[in-house]
């Protein structure tokens, strides 16, 4: 199967923005400080490698397809729907408002372009699928460092004698 100028677009727009989530993950990873700092480090590595991964995984399944994939930075930049990531030191709390509005941004892309790459080619949609589950579980745990508990632990009266026996 040769993929159509609409196919080699679309599954381009989602390379670019995993690109750009990989590189913008990596300024985050390397210039976030503050509480919680370690974990959110060690997270950021998790997001990277599979950013890379992904990418990769695409831009062969272009390949397969004839298509060409172009990873260039001046495509990335110029191709991306991620907002940029701020220069310098970013607190914990922030860097977690950027990286969750970055993999938010890369499913979008991916949602928005999904039912036409289907029409076309279901593998790279079930590729598609694949992503976007992982993207947004990490999304979820990333932005999770930023929700307020809403529930109060109550520590039951017979507690103490329980633990006793």
């Amino acid at each position: 199967m040769k993929a159509s100028e609409e196919l080699t677009t679309n599954l381009q727009a989602v390379l670019v923005d995993m690109i750009e989530l990989h590189l913008q993950g990596k300024q985050a990873h390397w210039n976030v400080v503050g509480k919680n700092f370690r974990d959110l480090h060690l997270q950021l590595d998790e997001i990277i490698e599979d950013a890379r991964l992904f990418a990769d995984e695409l831009a062969e399944r272009m390949r397969a397809l004839q298509a060409v994939p172009d990873g260039r930075s001046l495509a990335v930049a110029n191709g991306t729907s991620l907002p940029p990531f701020p220069a310098g030191l970013v607190d914990t709390r922030d860097t977690v408002t950027h990286v969750v509005a970055m993999l938010d941004a890369v499913v979008k892309t991916m949602r928005d372009v999904h039912d036409q790459v289907d029409e076309e080619d279901p593998t790279s949609a079930d590729i598609l699928h694949g992503f976007i589950a992982k993207l947004e579980q990490y999304s979820w745990m990333v932005n999770a460092e930023n929700i307020s508990a809403t529930a109060s632990v109550v520590t039951p009266e017979n507690s103490n004698q329980e633990a006793t026996r």
